[in-house]
């Protein structure tokens, strides 16, 4: 079976022990609990692979090649792709091998969609030890969530699946949002995130939303390629919320703006081969704050002892300017509930900063943070995506 390369998704952390990445956030405490985690944690808490003969057995395997291929060639058919070259990245046995190109040959629309869809990647979300900073409560319910943002068209595909029973999760809202594509992120106003003399980004929303995870335990989003920031390796935030706590207001959001509560949380890694590419492209040629790789991430080194972190991706055209699909299933315990301290809240009035939580008001809090100016773009944020 083809292992297809990509994105490295980690639980939790994936930060560099070194730098504070955000002011007011202690980079190195949140290394240690995730250290102390997977210390700690069951077997069936650290791993899917015991799931795959289940899945397997059980057809969800089959019904996710069937929705990928099928997502795939909706996608082309709509933006009117017809790739020629290789479409594919294959794993190499180092994971953080830069150099990742597929050896296939003769790949094209009448290739088999097990051998292009058939891998698993797996990875494991922990507890909610701490979900990061520059997290926002009040985001909206939707797929689509670049508005006006530039960038390379991110379509992800998460299965969620339940650690203790190895079954899709239902009925579960997933949290996802990232900095754009020159390491700005929406809603937060503090030192070194874009402008931070700027007060009108506390209202804005691009990158960020919510979706409810289908039959199969799956969420989609259509967004851009995250951009980089000083002290991080490029990544994307996930949290998944308890389903019985949960549901959708009448503006298009979740309840518990204020009393948020969390069953997992995590972050999502990109393959340095696909984020060097991905850099060749405006905006995020433009972007000058200096790039961690995933090499120097001494967090993601030490997880890879412990759980597979790699997501699966193929371009949807002949170049990644075209366009990036891509997969992973994420084990989690959905009997875990915690409290979440979000750095704001986006209210009916926009957004309002959350002073206890050490983040906004442009206060600084040591180490470095996102810098740059948010691009505009014509990108719609009201279209189907899948």
């Amino acid at each position: 079976m083809v292992h297809l390369a990509s994105l490295v998704a980690i639980g939790l952390t994936g930060l560099t022990g070194i730098v504070a990445a955000h002011p007011g956030h202690d980079v190195r405490a949140e290394a240690a609990e995730r250290a102390a985690f997977l210390q700690s944690a069951p077997i069936h808490s650290r791993s899917l692979a015991k799931c795959a003969s289940t899945l397997k057995v059980r057809g969800h395997q089959s019904r996710n090649i069937a929705r990928r291929h099928t997502a795939v060639k909706n996608i082309r058919r709509r933006r009117g792709l017809q790739p020629t070259n290789h479409l594919l990245k294959a794993r190499s046995d180092d994971a953080l091998n830069t150099s990742h190109h597929s050896n296939l040959t003769g790949v094209d629309s009448s290739t088999d969609p097990d051998v292009l869809f058939g891998t698993e990647a797996t990875c494991i979300l922990g507890p909610d030890v701490t979900q990061g900073p520059y997290y926002v409560t009040g985001e909206l319910v939707r797929e689509d969530i670049r508005e006006s943002q530039e960038g390379v068209p991110l379509y992800m595909d998460i299965q969620l699946i339940n650690t203790n029973t190895c079954e899709p999760i239902p009925e579960i809202y997933m949290d996802l949002w990232h900095c754009n594509s020159t390491g700005v992120y929406s809603g937060i106003v503090a030192s070194g995130n874009g402008n931070s003399a700027d007060s009108t980004n506390v209202n804005t929303t691009f990158n960020r939303g919510v979706q409810k995870s289908d039959e199969d335990g799956v969420v989609q989003f259509l967004t851009n390629f995250p951009g980089h920031y000083t002290g991080r390796a490029t990544h994307i935030h996930v949290l998944t919320h308890p389903a019985n706590e949960t549901e959708v207001l009448a503006n298009g959001t979740i309840s518990g703006l204020y009393s948020t509560h969390s069953s997992h949380v995590g972050q999502i890694f990109f393959d340095q081969d696909l984020i060097s590419a991905v850099g060749e492209v405006s905006p995020y040629s433009t972007n000058t704050q200096e790039l961690m790789l995933n090499s120097e991430d001494s967090i993601l080194a030490e997880e890879l002892d412990t759980i597979d972190p790699f997501m699966e991706y193929v371009y949807l055209g002949d170049d990644v300017s075209d366009g990036i699909f891509a997969w992973i299933s994420v084990g989690i315990d959905p009997t875990t509930d915690t409290t979440v301290t979000p750095a704001a809240y986006y209210t009916e009035q926009g957004g309002v900063e959350n002073e206890s939580s050490g983040v906004g008001g442009g206060s600084g809090g040591g180490g470095s943070a996102p810098s740059g100016s948010p691009p505009g773009s014509s990108a719609s944020a009201s279209a189907t995506p899948f």
